[in-house]
């Protein structure tokens, strides 16, 4: 197995001539961004950086993301990016947990972080309108270090919605695996096909960057997603994937009101991140066909689970497709286990233990957490989730989510996707609040259109209706406004319950 250095350097000698990376008007060849990135890897080791330091960045998506992407794997330095969105507290622990030396920052992002780099000591790269020149002027000679497969290769942080968010080291060789198996079941990359990054390469969307660079395709790098026009920006430049989470797909469909698309260049919608409704994921379907893919894993290990659209929306005896989140791949393993770590039986709801070639090596400083989030090299997920015969993964929460009222046991996501059934519904979360009489009870934050005819009793009897009475949400607050997220899409399901269990000692509560 080859290395990432070493995998993406064959790919740009073969590659030399063809488009690699477009963004804000700007196309570059593979020998173009190649050189670009050898010329930053000699500046990052010319600051007194040594193979196998990590290096934060901060930044959109753009032309010199790409050069921080290469230039870093050519130095061997190990990538710790930051999310654009996170406080600066939350920049100082990434900076500081991980131990950076250097940080390298988009101009209008350098005062979150120039002061904590002067705190920490860290070498702080400023990519300003003096960028270019500094780059070409050093040599793009390869400096060509050693690497080893087992090297760490990228610190990425998991979201962080509860507490510190968590490194979580990837070895060259895992990378490499996870780059197989993204790719596994998804239509190959040809040659100049183009893969269109809206979400940071940073994060989920990063995960295409890789395998496409190595087939030869285009990274087409845009700074911000917009609803209003992306089909059209799709058809135009001939987009052959793009990755989404749910609620791109249900902005994407809104914008183009649920009409289906005339899209012939377009192959895969990589939709993961956070789980998808029935609904966003049948209106999907008709605006984008066959086309859909989701897959299931966490920033720990990934990808786990998988299935395309003609598993996703079809019948199939024993299994309900349309509401998991896929079968289990053939390089992965996945076991559901009780509190005491044994696995269970096919059926059976319990915690989602997995295990595969692209995984993490551990929490990076963290060997206590380590040690608890993996088990005989399985990683404990923290996801409640459950397998049928077919080998389809149906996650049903969290496991630090479940609601306990009146002594029985309520799952969020279940209300969440009885409630996602209504047609006023744009967004919903719930979650449990302090009850006098039942210890806790669920309350479901319903996002709607201010003029939309939707009212909490109707919210509560299709509840009832859909799942049994005890398990109906207490109390429904509507909002016009998006719900919270965190640095990476996901609801902040704690933040809002938060202020519910203000003055409470814990955050369960008995009858």
């Amino acid at each position: 197995m080859l290395d990432v250095r070493t995998a993406m350097r064959r790919s740009a000698e073969f590659h030399w001539d063809r488009p690699a990376i477009a963004s804000d008007g700007r196309q570059l060849t593979f020998g173009e961004v190649w050189r670009r990135g050898t010329r930053l890897a000699g500046a990052l080791l010319a600051v007194g950086l040594e193979p196998g330091d990590r290096v934060a960045v901060l930044e959109d998506n753009c032309v010199e993301a790409a050069d921080f992407y290469i230039g870093s794997a050519v130095a061997n330095l190990i990538r710790v990016p930051l999310y654009r969105r996170n406080s600066s507290a939350a920049h100082r622990y990434m900076l500081s947990g991980t131990g950076c030396k250097a940080a390298v920052v988009a101009e209008e992002y350098a005062h979150e972080i120039k002061d904590i780099a002067a705190d920490l000591g860290i070498t702080l790269i400023v990519r300003d309108s003096g960028y270019e020149d500094w780059l070409a002027s050093f040599p793009d000679t390869d400096p060509d270090p050693r690497v080893e497969l087992d090297d760490p290769f990228i610190i990425r942080h998991s979201a962080g919605t509860t507490g510190r968010a968590k490194g979580i080291a990837y070895t060259h060789r895992a990378w490499m695996n996870t780059t197989r198996d993204w790719f596994f079941m998804l239509p190959p990359v040809e040659p100049g096909d183009r893969c269109l990054h809206v979400g940071p390469i940073s994060h989920g969307s990063g995960y295409l960057f890789l395998p496409v660079w190595l087939a030869g395709g285009c990274n087409v790098l845009d700074r911000r997603f917009q609803a209003d026009g992306f089909v059209e920006r799709v058809a135009r430049d001939e987009i052959g994937w793009f990755f989404a989470v749910p609620t791109m797909i249900a902005d994407i469909v809104a914008a183009v009101d649920g009409r289906k698309q005339d899209l012939p260049s377009l192959k895969a919608v990589m939709i993961s991140g956070a789980p998808i409704s029935v609904r966003t994921a049948r209106a999907g379907h008709e605006v984008f066909g066959d086309r859909l893919f989701q897959m299931y894993g966490q920033t720990e290990a990934v990808p786990v689970s998988f299935m395309g659209s003609k598993e996703w929306f079809t019948e199939v005896p024993g299994s309900e497709p349309i509401v998991s989140a896929g079968r289990v791949m053939p390089f992965a393993e996945l076991e559901i286990r009780d509190p005491d770590n044994n696995s269970l039986p096919i059926g059976e709801e319990g915690e989602i233990a997995i295990r595969c070639d692209g995984q993490m090596t551990g929490i990076w400083g963290d060997p206590e957490l380590s040690d608890r989030r993996l088990r005989d090299g399985w990683v404990l997920t923290g996801d409640v989730g459950r397998l049928d015969r077919n080998g389809y993964l149906y996650v049903v929460d969290r496991v630090d989510d479940m609601i306990v009222s009146g002594g029985f046991n309520i799952w969020p996501a279940e209300l969440e996707q009885a409630i996602q059934t209504l047609p006023d519904v744009r967004e919903v979360v719930v979650f449990g609040v302090p009850h006098d009489k039942w210890g806790e009870a669920p309350m479901a934050v319903v996002v709607k259109p201010a003029d939309a005819d939707l009212d909490e009793d109707t919210v509560i009897e299709t509840c009832a209706r859909l799942l049994g009475s005890y398990k109906k949400p207490h109390t429904v607050v509507f909002r016009d406004s998006p719900l919270p997220r965190s640095p990476v899409g996901k609801i902040q399901r704690k933040v809002l319950r938060e202020p519910y269990w203000a003055g409470e000692q814990r955050r369960v509560r008995g009858a």
